[in-house]
């Protein structure tokens, strides 16, 4: 796991929590998805040690599973510790959120009680973020509510971890990463419950046709009041996935009511872009995630997973269908791949997601294919399918009627760019690198606040200049850069001169105005080159251009 001074989240930490979290919800039983947490913690969350403290029918909390020390597992695993103990421990301390963290200068009250409880030899903290040895650390896990809050439903564990291997108390990223890991083993050991009554409910039905009654209740119970939303469907035949039944959470998580639910299928309320990953998910044991739609016309990502059920030994079969809401997982990775791909001062991409921006666009071995308009590069054989997306995911245009010169290769635009100082008509992907003058000077006087004032304006003026589609970046420092694809070379440079126009003017930074020039240096982009080499080459042109004016009109203008 990352330190907590490290500005974005690595890629592989995301991986592997995101493979935890998978593995949470595909674990054979209920004991399986236990230990998966508790080892989840470990090896995801950066914890040498964890413990699953599992409320019990009577209310009272059995260690459950253990992981991180073979020793001490097998001194406390099957322990009981009462609900009041436990009910102390969750009122005292510091409130993290959804987090309790009690430190050691309170913790000594607690050494008592009856909650089974391991301590670890250590020397005392030395600064003071270290954790110390007698540190505790918990996170209520909470059964999923009508809300899907992380604590709108009962407890239904508590999860219990110690000894941090950067041996520093988490900060706030941490504690973000160990409160959601929480929200979904709570779920996961939810589904788990789910799945065993059900499986149990399943074998009474197949097994006598006697019990068949009050097996058909124990269904009706799980089915009715399951805290995610449920689905009975029809198999096979022409209404093959009509809705016949739903229960009340899922009602409410689509805001639709029952009677309208049995008009729909599944595949009437996926959204359009997901109808696909809805067909290749099989009828039997099948999982996607996908989006639904509401009633108001809004979309939520929910986790389905099919099983199949029959009314009788041999009678027909239908699809059961449990849909479970993961919306606020989905705005969490999306916050995460954000804050690893954008600057975190001014918002725009980093330096990283402008080379992946601009590395989409390029390819090493162009193939042949003019295309003079819009409609012709459309119908070249080589666009069958194209969206209007880059490699990348990114929108952009052809200017129609602007004779747009394209290679084609595969489902790649080949990107050409102006030849000579003259405008040939050429329209290509401009790179314009921007480099303020006179900041340094800003940060000596007035501090490094007023400094970060006149960056994050100068972004917003750059976003502002350009046109929907461009791209505007952060390179670092007072280094930016805009892509801006189907301009020709007058274009480019009439652009240049709007931006430093734009960024002349006063900045109100710290309760002073002042001001900064920016020198532009104007590079193209074309298939043959890498990133590094087109933004170099656009650097190059701005140092010729910072160079060629007078030092004293660099920031006025």
């Amino acid at each position: 796991m990352e330190t907590e001074s490290e500005p974005y989240v690595r890629l592989a930490s995301l991986r592997q929590l995101h493979q935890v979290m998978a593995d949470m919800n595909t674990a054979r039983s209920l004991a399986d998805t236990l230990q998966t947490v508790a080892d989840g913690v470990v090896s995801a969350l950066g914890y040498e040690l964890a413990c699953v403290n599992l409320v019990r029918p009577d209310g009272d909390l059995v260690v459950a599973a253990f992981s991180g020390n073979p020793a001490a597992e097998a001194l406390i695993t099957g322990r009981v510790g009462s609900r009041a103990s436990w009910e102390r421990r969750l009122s005292m301390g510091e409130q993290w959120g959804d987090l309790i963290f009690i430190p050691h200068t309170e913790g000594w009250v607690l050494d008592d009680d009856d909650v089974p409880q391991w301590y670890t030899e250590g020397p005392a903290p030395r600064f003071e973020d270290e954790w110390h040895p007698s540190d505790r650390l918990f996170a209520p896990m909470y059964a999923p509510g009508a809300q899907g809050g992380a604590a709108s439903g009962e407890l239904i564990g508590v999860l219990s971890v110690d000894r941090p291997r950067n041996g520093r108390r988490p900060g706030a990223w941490g504690r973000e990463a160990l409160q959601m890991y929480a929200f979904q083993a709570a779920i996961a050991i939810s589904n788990a419950r789910l799945r065993a009554n059900m499986q149990r409910a399943l074998v009474r039905l197949e097994r006598e046709q006697q019990a068949l009654r009050a097996s058909e209740e124990s269904f009706r119970q799980a089915f009715e009041y399951a805290p995610s939303g449920m689905a009975i469907a029809e198999m096979g035949g022409d209404q093959h996935g009509r809705i016949l039944r739903t229960n009340d959470a899922l009602c409410r998580l689509l805001g639709r009511p029952a009677s309208a639910m049995r008009r729909y299928s599944f595949s009437d309320l996926v959204h359009p872009e997901d109808i696909g990953t809805l067909l290749r998910t099989s009828a039997e044991g099948g999982r996607a995630e996908l989006r639904l739609g509401r009633r108001d016309g809004s979309y939520v990502w929910v986790s389905l997973r099919n099983s199949v059920v029959a009314d009788a030994a041999d009678g027909p079969r239908f699809l059961l269908t449990h849909v479970e809401d993961i919306e606020e997982r989905k705005r969490r990775e999306l916050q995460l791949a954000h804050r690893a791909s954008h600057d975190s001062l001014t918002g725009l991409p980093n330096s990283a997601e402008l080379r992946s921006r601009l590395s989409a666009r390029l390819c090493q071995r162009p193939q042949s294919g003019p295309a003079d308009s819009h409609d012709a590069a459309y119908g070249h054989p080589a666009f069958e399918g194209y969206d209007g997306y880059d490699q990348s995911g990114h929108a952009f245009d052809f200017p129609p009627g602007d004779g747009y010169e394209v290679d084609v290769y595969d489902h790649h635009v080949h990107t050409v760019a102006p030849e000579g100082d003259r405008d040939d008509g050429t329209k290509g992907l401009a790179v314009l690198f921007c480099d303020l003058d006179g900041f340094k000077s800003i940060n000596d006087r007035f501090g490094h606040n007023a400094g970060d004032a006149v960056l994050i304006e100068v972004a917003r003026r750059l976003s502002n200049g350009v046109r929907d589609g461009d791209t505007v970046a952060r390179l670092g420092g007072d280094e930016f850069v805009i892509l801006a694809d189907g301009l020709g070379r007058a274009d480019a440079q009439d652009l240049a001169v709007r931006l430093r126009n734009e960024i002349i003017q006063p900045i109100r930074a710290e309760g002073r105005a002042v001001r900064v020039g920016a020198s532009f240096g104007i590079g193209w982009a074309h298939c043959g080159m890498t990133a590094d080499e087109v933004l170099k080459s656009a650097d190059e042109r701005m140092y010729v251009e910072k160079r060629s004016r007078p030092k004293q009109h660099r920031r006025a203008g």
